[in-house]
């Protein structure tokens, strides 16, 4: 049984010759599953009742099961999602007043490990396909329905891209795809803690997207207690990385900065920030710490946030400080999925 959102547009029209169609049918199907939002073959008028029975004997179209939604007075709704295997996944809709964004997961827990990361107490399981990961976006968008279009995926959800990399790849062919879901490459944005080999091939595979890196702190000896990986890739290595990537001061790659107390948020960290990027086309985004139950950390106070952030501003680094999103629900990463989980022991 094929599961059809996992073929990009020149798979399924492979695998529609394969039944014994003409090649227009894979432009049909697409256009219902892609634009339309179907849940089965049965609901694609236009193709012929033998035509639906060989594709719903062969193929699936939804790979996920919505088991939670959770709504925060400010408009994000956090998601969780049961896969086919029985494990879970988040995903978030976060409103704007002009664009609509949605953060999607690419791995079932994460296996980077970072301190002050709730998804990361839960260890790795397994990778998402694309199919599983491009089935987050059409659920989301069936439940917010047609009129608030979502129109920036953000790759920050549970897991590290970069080590789900093919599967990554393939999931942004299917948005970006006119025949798809066509969405703007220039509103789809990466995020890696740092995989130096996978931000190389990002420049060479998949430069027309946004990259950003979770940097998180400004010296290795800091950033090894947070970010353990940062043993196998340290910041010099990633500052390298990003000095070859192919950025310009209209695509500049987005350096986040998640700001906990006494840890990293030093007007001497953002001194060092600054060095550290000198050179780089980059935006900088400090991120309030979300916590959560036992959480080992504190986030940094408005106060502290605010001289950050004038040290970028002094020496001419965009510097924003993200609105903190969904604080009267499940916010953190792994929120929802760890509350949930303990709710069914």
């Amino acid at each position: 049984m094929v599961e059809i959102k996992n073929l990009n547009f020149e798979e399924l029209q492979n695998f529609v010759q394969s039944l014994g169609f003409e090649n227009y049918r894979a432009k049909q199907i697409a256009q219902w599953i892609y634009k339309k939002r179907v849940k089965s073959f049965d609901e694609m008028t236009n193709i012929s009742k033998a035509a639906r029975k060989v594709l719903s004997e062969n193929a699936k179209i939804d790979v996920l099961k919505l088991v939670k939604v959770e709504k925060s007075m400010d408009g994000t709704k956090k998601y969780l999602f049961e896969l086919e295997d029985g494990n879970r996944v988040e995903s978030v809709f976060i409103p704007e007043k002009d664009w609509n964004t949605l953060c999607v997961s690419t791995q079932v827990g994460c296996p980077v490990g970072c301190k002050f990361c709730l998804t990361a107490k839960d260890g790795f399981t397994r990778n998402l396909t694309a199919a599983e990961i491009v089935d987050q976006y059409i659920h989301v968008q069936r439940d917010v329905g047609e009129d608030k279009r979502i129109s920036n995926v953000v790759f920050m959800g549970m897991g590290e891209p970069f080590l789900n990399f093919e599967n990554v790849k393939k999931a942004v062919e299917i948005m970006t795809d006119k025949n798809m879901l066509d969405l703007s490459t220039r509103k789809i944005t990466i995020s890696t803690v740092g995989v130096v080999p996978g931000i190389d091939r990002m420049a060479k595979e998949m430069n027309k997207v946004k990259l950003a890196i979770s940097l998180h702190a400004t010296t290795d000896e800091v950033r090894e207690k947070i970010v353990p990986l940062n043993r196998k890739y340290p910041i010099s290595e990633i500052m390298a990385a990003l000095r070859r990537y192919p950025a310009d001061n209209i695509r500049r790659i987005m350096i986040e900065y998640v700001m906990l107390e006494g840890v990293n948020d030093s007007v001497e960290d953002a001194k060092r920030l600054v060095k550290l990027v000198k050179g780089i086309p980059v935006k900088v985004n400090l991120i309030p710490f979300n916590s959560y139950p036992g959480a080992p950390f504190k986030p940094s106070s408005k106060e502290q946030t605010e001289k950050f952030q004038k040290v970028l501003w002094d020496h001419n680094i965009a510097a924003f400080i993200r609105d903190s999103r969904g604080q009267d629900i499940s916010a953190a990463c792994g929120m929802l999925r760890t509350k949930e989980k303990c709710n069914r022991c």
